[in-house]
């Protein structure tokens, strides 16, 4: 059986390409955007991993 590890990393709309590259390039996979709890317009991304 699988087991997870999970990232919650905030999104720079300038960047958001950027940042979801260099999290993929370490072995995230992104699972979900949402808005931010504090402002809707800051994004959130989760990200999920298999642990090694």
């Amino acid at each position: 059986m699988s087991k997870w590890e999970y990232a919650t990393v905030p999104l720079l709309v300038h960047a958001t390409k950027q940042i979801l590259d260099t999290w993929g390039e370490d072995g995230w996979e992104l699972v979900q955007v949402v808005p931010g709890p504090n402002n809707p317009e800051q994004l959130v991304a989760y990200l999920k991993r298999e642990k090694q």
